[in-house]
């Protein structure tokens, strides 16, 4: 006896890599990210767009700077939750140190990943993975389609 398959009404979109803790690595995150949300409708310029990959950026270089134990991978994940009208990013790497927001000096060139991802995302947070280290996830609000 075959069991009927039945379809989901939204189809579920996802994207799960893992990339070398380089910074190669973090650059192919976000251009896999920019190619993901133009499949989802979300076109390079659009706003959602370029939010997403500026959070994608600053997650992933942080993995990279701060996160990055040698040997070691990171990995991104991408959901699209259309009946919400979210996109959720999430970076986990083995590095046991959690991260830190800050507010840097007016003369230090780093120190403002956090801020921006706190800017950029309607909510963002840290959260602990079996096994080593942490997943630094954000969600960012998308356009809705009318």
């Amino acid at each position: 006896m075959s069991v009927p398959h039945t379809q989901s009404p939204t189809p579920a979109r996802a994207f799960t890599q893992r990339f070398s803790a380089t910074r190669r690595g973090a650059r192919l995150a976000r251009l896999l990210t920019a190619h993901q949300l133009t499949d989802w409708g979300h076109p390079h310029g659009t706003e959602a767009h370029d939010t997403v990959i500026l959070v994608v950026a600053e997650l992933a270089a942080n993995a990279v700077l701060h996160g990055r134990v040698p040997g070691r991978d990171f990995a991104l994940s991408l959901s699209h939750d259309e009946s919400r009208g979210v996109v959720r990013i999430e970076v986990t790497d083995t590095h046991p140190a959690q991260p830190t927001q800050r507010t840097p000096s007016t003369d230090e060139d780093g120190g403002r990943g956090l801020l921006l991802v706190d800017a950029l995302a309607a909510d963002w947070g840290v959260r602990e993975r079996v096994g080593p280290g942490k997943t630094v996830w954000a969600e960012c609000v998308l356009a809705r389609h009318t």
